[in-house]
């Protein structure tokens, strides 16, 4: 009798933990995202304000700007993810090496750009890519140009300064998590293989690809739930141009919510669409994962 009692005061205790957590929760996410759904149902604002069922859906297949914006954001996806990833899982596997020296000074400069705010780094790199920066001046100086490019004006070359841009500020991020996966891995099984005869290209992709699938599918997963999101790059680099070459979905969202008349529940019928591509790719991405030998 005693210890049941016990065991009820634990249980008491841990719910008292854990129900402000689950409230905030609640309230913070579950409680907004439903409110949204039913938002996305409605169009207009103030006295136009009405119900107009899945009108807003069907809208989005018909907007131009939209479709356009979905393109921008998968191709962003398409090139830069895999890009960032294999580059990310080299440096980590480069600078597991225990014989480099100033490993921890590499590591932390790999790293520093996930820390600069992101307002900032999207005013340097217009910098660095403006038609007086020093990408052109260094072109005009080698002679591959005459005269200053300007490559947020052009929507091939607006395209590929964002993809940079994002693999600059996120391939440091990707870097820790294949460094953590990395340095789980027994070096008695890198040894076997070299006895083997495996060469170290070998051991890459016979040896460190394989035991690192856990964290290529949390790193692409999470690469993947941030590329669809992206916003800052396209507001704060490119401003969505030109002519929306380069405007994101999460950007466009926002430019219905405040910067055009405001359309609250078509831009929440948007996010929802984002909401069941992210769900649907990690998904895929999970039972692709889930092989096992």
């Amino acid at each position: 009798m005693q210890k049941n009692t016990l065991n009820s005061k634990r249980n008491l205790i841990g719910w008292v933990f854990i129900i402000p957590a689950f409230l905030l929760i609640v309230m913070m996410y579950f409680y907004p995202m439903i409110k949204a759904l039913i938002l996305s149902f409605y169009s207009g604002v103030g006295a136009n304000f009405k119900f107009v069922g899945i009108s807003n859906y069907i809208h989005m297949f018909k907007d131009k700007v939209f479709m356009q914006a979905l393109k921008n954001t998968f191709l962003y996806l398409i090139v830069q993810v895999p890009i960032m990833l294999m580059v990310a899982l080299i440096l980590a596997t480069l600078l597991n090496d225990k014989t480099l020296k100033l490993k921890g000074l590499y590591r932390t400069a790999i790293f520093l750009p996930c820390a600069t705010s992101l307002v900032s780094y999207a005013i340097i790199f217009r910098s660095i890519f403006a038609v007086d920066g020093i990408i052109n001046l260094v072109l005009i100086k080698v002679g591959i140009l005459e005269t200053g490019y300007n490559f947020l004006a052009h929507p091939i070359s607006a395209r590929i300064v964002i993809i940079i841009a994002l693999l600059w500020r996120w391939t440091g991020y990707n870097m820790v998590f294949f460094l953590a996966g990395l340095q789980g891995i027994d070096p008695a099984v890198y040894e076997a293989a070299k006895i083997d005869g495996a060469s170290s290209i070998q051991s890459f992709f016979k040896v460190t690809v394989p035991l690192l699938k856990p964290t290529l599918i949390l790193t692409a997963i999470i690469s993947i739930n941030g590329t669809l999101q992206l916003f800052d790059e396209s507001v704060n680099l490119t401003y969505g141009g030109p002519a929306n070459s380069t405007i994101t979905m999460t950007h466009y969202i926002y430019d219905v919510s405040f910067k055009y008349v405001p359309n609250f529940g078509y831009a929440a019928a948007m996010a929802y669409l984002i909401l069941v591509i992210v769900a649907i790719l990690s998904f895929i991405q999970l039972k692709v994962g889930d092989k096992r030998e």
